[in-house]
Parts: C-alpha cells; sequence; structure tokens
C-alpha cells in the first residue's frame, strides 16, 4: 500500500500559516526551497484539501486545474465544484474509502500538500506514514496549526536532517501511532 507523506513547511511553534493565510515569515527561496521542489519529482499523486488549493488561487492557479504539474489530484471537499476540470483533477467527499482506495493504485508515494484540517483528519484515522517538515526559524504565534484541532497522538522517529540556507531545515520522521 502506498504511504501518505505530509510535506508541509512550518513554524517553530506549529504553524503552517499565519492568520488569514499569511505566509510571509516562510523561507521563500534558497537551497532548502529548490531541494524541496527537487523532492516533489519523486511523487505521481497529491492529496489536499480545499483551502489548500484554493490558497494557490492568490499565486495564479486556475479553478480546476493542476496544481502540481505531472500528478494525478485529488482534492477532498464536500463544497468545491468544477464546470469542467482538468484531467488530472478529481473532487472527492473526505472518506476513509477514498483515501484507501487511492492508496492501492499503482504509483509513487503519496504526497500530502496539506493542510491542517485534512492532516488532522488523516492523522485521527492513522493515514500519514511520514512526516516531511520544512522546518522554518520563526514563531508564528498564530494561525492555521501543522494538524488543525487534532489531539491524536503519535510517535516520530527521525529518518532524515538537512540543514539549508536561511536557517531552513528539512526533517523526516516516520510516524508511530500509539
Amino acid at each position: 500500500m502506498r504511504k501518505i507523506v505530509y510535506y508541509v513547511a512550518s513554524s517553530l511553534d506549529g504553524y503552517i500559516a499565519g492568520p488569514h493565510g499569511d505566509i510571509s515569515g516562510f523561507v521563500s527561496a534558497g537551497s532548502g526551497v529548490e531541494a524541496y521542489l527537487a523532492d516533489l519529482a519523486a511523487y505521481d499523486t497529491v492529496i489536499m484539501g480545499r483551502k489548500t488549493y484554493e490558497f494557490g488561487y492568490a499565486y495564479g492557479l486556475q479553478p480546476g486545474q493542476p496544481a502540481y504539474a505531472g500528478m494525478k489530484h485529488y482534492l477532498f471537499s464536500s463544497t468545491l465544484a468544477f464546470s469542467s476540470p482538468h484531467p488530472d483533477v478529481q473532487v472527492l467527499a473526505p472518506s476513509l474509502a477514498a483515501i484507501e482506495s487511492i492508496q492501492q493504485q499503482p504509483g509513487t508515494d503519496i504526497y500530502l500538500c496539506g493542510g491542517g484540517q485534512l492532516a488532522g483528519w488523516l492523522l485521527d484515522h492513522r493515514k500519514i506514514d511520514v512526516l516531511k517538515l520544512k522546518l522554518n526559524p520563526f514563531i508564528q504565534g498564530s494561525g492555521t496549526r501543522i494538524f488543525g484541532s487534532s489531539a491524536t497522538q503519535a510517535q516520530l522517529q527521525l529518518q532524515a536532517s538537512r540543514q539549508f540556507d536561511h536557517g531552513l531545515q528539512i526533517l523526516t520522521f516516520g510516524v508511530r501511532y500509539a
């Protein structure tokens, strides 16, 4: 079964965005961002929630189009709809059956792009296998939590650590559930 890899940027205090989706404190250029973009080439499938997908609109993403070239997109939402989506974009109602169906398809590990609400739901259902954390050297203070409102506990085992310019680190953890 394909693993789900939550590859996400976070502040030191566990926020993936500030209030109103503010990401101005996150490292946006340099060798760490280049490494992240190179890492994305290893995935043929991405899953994300509605808010994360719609966040891309501010950066030129057109509704119904793929956010990442060469990846099949599964957008989890009960409200999102497109009149003529790209063939690589599919909207699904959030369900464990849908997640497990995607995991059983042939392909690479699955890139969980976010956001916090979907990641928290997946964590609650023990579906996140790997956490790849782009740890940014600042404290956000408030905003969107990395796992939303989830209170699920899990043990993380450090598998790899890379340091980059601007103080950015990419930490890879295996997830073990209690």
